[in-house]
């Protein structure tokens, strides 16, 4: 345990916002809004990279500092102490995150959060805009 500690401060950081299309380049996102994805989150990018067959550790506790709102990142590491990559396919931070943003979209939590979320969100809409009417 003591001897895994230091080399997680090595590893690479990888905050959701880098991937997030919701977001601006100056709000911090690193890669194109065509390739980028929804609202990403610490445990989506963690399956990511467990499917890369990559070593991660989620800090759920640290925020990013440009929006201390945003909590949580994951580590990676992408290269062995020898410094072979753990995944050939993956030699970069950049590379992690196209692939990364490739893969959440397709996250089967993601996939069955969006389908109700999008018919409950229709059906209260209406609901609200015939309150509103009555005032």
């Amino acid at each position: 345990m003591d001897g895994e500690v230091p080399n997680i401060k090595k590893w690479i950081v990888f905050y959701p916002v880098y991937i997030n299309s919701k977001k601006t380049i100056a709000e911090g996102r690193r890669i194109s809004i065509s390739k980028a994805c929804e609202n990403p989150s610490c445990a989506e990018i963690g399956d990511c990279c467990s499917h890369f067959k990559l070593p991660f550790a989620i800090e759920i506790d640290k925020a990013y500092p440009r929006d201390f709102m945003q909590r949580g990142r994951v580590r990676v590491l992408l290269k062995k102490e020898d410094g072979t990559l753990y995944n050939p396919s993956i030699s970069s931070r950049k590379e992690l995150m196209h692939h990364v943003a490739e893969l959440v979209p397709r996250h089967p939590g993601r996939v069955k959060k969006q389908e109700p979320a999008s018919t409950s969100n229709a059906g209260s809409s209406k609901s609200g805009k015939g309150g509103k009417k009555k005032r």
